[in-house]
C-alpha cells in the first residue's frame, strides 16, 4: 500500500488518540467519531483488502472503486447521521482441525468492511494502550510466532512447570452482546461508535438463502470482530489474571493468549490447580463456557538432568516423563539440544500435519488435468506457505514429513490421469528432477544471532 498525504494526516490523529489513552488509562472517551472524516474513510479504504470474498450484495472492490468518492461521502453521511444499515453477513463454513466440525465464517459486504476498518482504526488506537503484553492475536506488529517464542522462553526460564491449556467452547459464537457492550463502555462511550457496533452485532446472517438474527456471538471474518473479541477477553481473562491472579500466586505464573487460544504456565502446581478451579466460574460470569476435556492441566517439568541413553523414558529417580501440550498448531515437548541441554521444542501438531496433507491431496484431485508445470508451480507455493508458518527451529522432521506427504499425494493423482499414464516411483523421481521439489526450510530461528560488526 502506498502512503498518501491523507495517510499522514490520519496517522497524526491516531497518534494523538493513542497518546491521550496512554496518559489517561482511566479516561472514558465520549467523543471519538469526529475523527472519522472523508480522509479517514479514504485511508480505511486503502487498508481494506481488495481481493476478499464478496458479501451478500455480490459487489467487490472494483465496483466500489468505480465511483469511490461519491460512495465514501454517502457512507460518511449515513454513518454520522445514524441512517447506516448494517447488511447481513454471508456465512460459509470451513473445517476445523479436529472432530470433523466446521467453523462458521461471516463475510461482510465490501462497504461494510470499509466502515468497520474506519471504526477499528479509532478503537485500536485506544485499546492498544490498554492491552497487556500477554495478548498477541490480531494486534498490530504482533504475530503467532512472537506468542510461541514468548511461551517457549517463559517455560525455559521457569525450567518447566504445570501448564494449563484453556479452550473456550465456541467462543466467537457465544460472546454475550450485553456484556460486550458494557465492557466497551468502560473505555468508549461515543454514541456514534456504540450505535455502529450495536448494528454490527445485531446484523443478520444469511445462510442457504435464509436470514437469521443470532442473539449472541460476533461473526468470525468481519473486520471488527477480532478487536471486539480481544476487548472481551482483555477484561474477562487478561486483566483478571494480571491484576488479581498473579499477585496471589506462590510462584511465577505466565499467560500467553492469541485470540481465544490461551495457555498459562505455573511454577507451583498448587497455583495451577487453584486457577483451574475458579476459571470456569470466571468465564461463566460473562456467558462463556470452557471445554471440559480440552481445558486441562499438563505436567511439564523439565526432565532430570542425568546422562545415559534412557533420556526419553521415566527417569531413574521415578520422575514421570513430562507431558506435551498444543498451541497455535504446534506440539510443545522437552527434547535435547545439540549440546545435550534440555530445551522446549515445537513440532507441527499431528492433526494439523494430517489435515495439511489432506488439503494438498484434495487440491491435486480437483486440478488433476491441469498442465503438470502449473500443478508443480502451485504445489511449490503451498509448500513454501506451509514452511513459512511451521518452519521453526527443531521442526525440520515435520516439515520433511509434509513435503514427502505432498509428493505422495501428487503422485497418487498423477497416476490417475489416465489408464495408460502410470506414475510409478521411477517416473516420479525423473519428474522431480525436471521439476525440483522445494527443500524444507526453517524461517523462524530461536538460535542467537551474531551481532553485526
Amino acid at each position: 500500500m502506498v502512503e498518501t498525504s491523507g495517510s499522514r494526516t490520519v496517522s497524526t490523529k491516531l497518534g494523538r488518540i493513542a497518546e491521550l489513552a496512554r496518559e489517561a488509562p482511566g479516561m472514558v472517551f465520549t467523543t471519538l467519531a469526529h475523527n472519522i472524516d472523508i480522509e479517514w474513510l479514504r485511508e480505511a479504504y486503502r487498508r481494506t483488502r481488495k481481493d476478499g470474498a464478496r458479501g451478500v450484495d455480490g459487489k467487490g472492490a472494483e465496483e466500489y472503486a468505480a465511483n469511490l468518492e461519491e460512495n465514501l461521502l454517502s457512507l460518511l453521511e449515513r454513518a454520522k447521521s445514524g441512517t447506516y444499515r448494517a447488511p447481513a453477513v454471508r456465512r460459509v463454513h470451513i473445517p476445523k482441525a479436529k472432530g470433523g466440525e466446521t467453523r462458521p465464517i461471516g463475510i461482510p459486504t465490501f462497504e461494510d468492511k470499509v466502515l468497520q476498518r474506519a471504526v477499528v482504526m479509532v478503537l485500536e488506537a485506544v485499546y492498544e494502550q490498554d492491552f497487556f503484553d500477554c495478548s498477541y492475536g490480531f494486534r498490530p506488529r504482533r504475530s503467532a510466532h512472537q506468542a510461541l517464542e514468548t511461551l517457549r522462553t517463559a517455560v525455559m526460564e521457569m525450567k518447566g512447570g504445570t501448564v494449563l491449556e484453556i479452550d473456550v467452547r465456541k467462543y466467537f459464537d457465544t460472546v454475550d452482546h450485553g456484556h460486550l457492550t458494557e465492557l466497551v463502555r468502560q473505555r468508549v462511550r461515543d454514541g456514534v461508535l456504540l450505535r455502529l457496533i450495536g448494528k454490527w452485532l445485531h446484523a443478520g446472517v444469511m445462510e442457504d438463502g435464509a436470514i437469521s438474527y443470532p442473539g449472541e456471538g460476533t461473526p468470525q471474518g468481519g473486520v471488527i470482530s477480532p478487536l471486539l473479541a480481544n476487548v472481551y477477553l482483555h477484561y474477562v481473562l487478561d486483566e483478571w489474571f494480571e491484576r488479581e491472579v498473579k499477585p496471589r500466586m506462590k510462584g511465577r505464573a505466565q499467560l500467553v493468549r492469541y485470540a481465544d487460544d490461551a495457555v498459562m504456565v505455573f511454577v507451583d502446581e498448587r497455583d495451577a490447580r487453584r486457577v483451574l478451579e475458579v476459571l470456569p466460574k470466571r468465564f461463566g460470569k460473562f456467558g462463556l463456557a470452557l471445554h471440559a476435556e480440552k481445558t486441562r492441566l499438563v505436567s511439564f517439568q523439565r526432565p532430570s538432568l542425568w546422562p545415559g541413553k534412557d533420556d526419553d523414558r521415566d527417569s531413574r529417580d521415578g520422575q514421570q516423563r513430562p507431558g506435551t501440550f498444543d498451541m497455535l498448531g504446534f506440539t510443545h515437548y522437552w527434547g535435547r539440544s545439540r549440546k545435550g541441554n534440555w530445551v522446549v521444542r515445537q513440532k507441527t501438531a499431528k492433526d494439523r500435519l494430517c489435515r495439511a496433507i489432506q488439503r494438498v491431496s484434495q487440491w491435486c484431485r480437483v486440478h488433476l488435468h491441469d498442465p503438470v508445470r502449473e500443478q508443480w508451480q502451485s504445489l511449490c507455493a503451498k509448500l513454501r506457505g506451509h514452511d513459512a508458518y511451521y518452519g521453526v527451529t527443531g521442526n525440520i522432521r515435520s516439515l520433511a514429513a509434509f513435503h514427502h506427504g505432498a509428493i505422495c499425494a501428487w503422485r497418487k493423482w498423477l497416476n490417475r490421469r489416465s489408464d495408460r499414464a502410470r506414475m510409478n516411483w521411477g517416473k516420479m523421481m525423473r519428474l522431480l528432477e525436471r521439476y525440483p521439489w522445494p527443500q524444507p526450510r526453517i524461517f523462524h530461528s530461536y538460535l542467537p544471532r551474531a551481532a553485526k560488526p
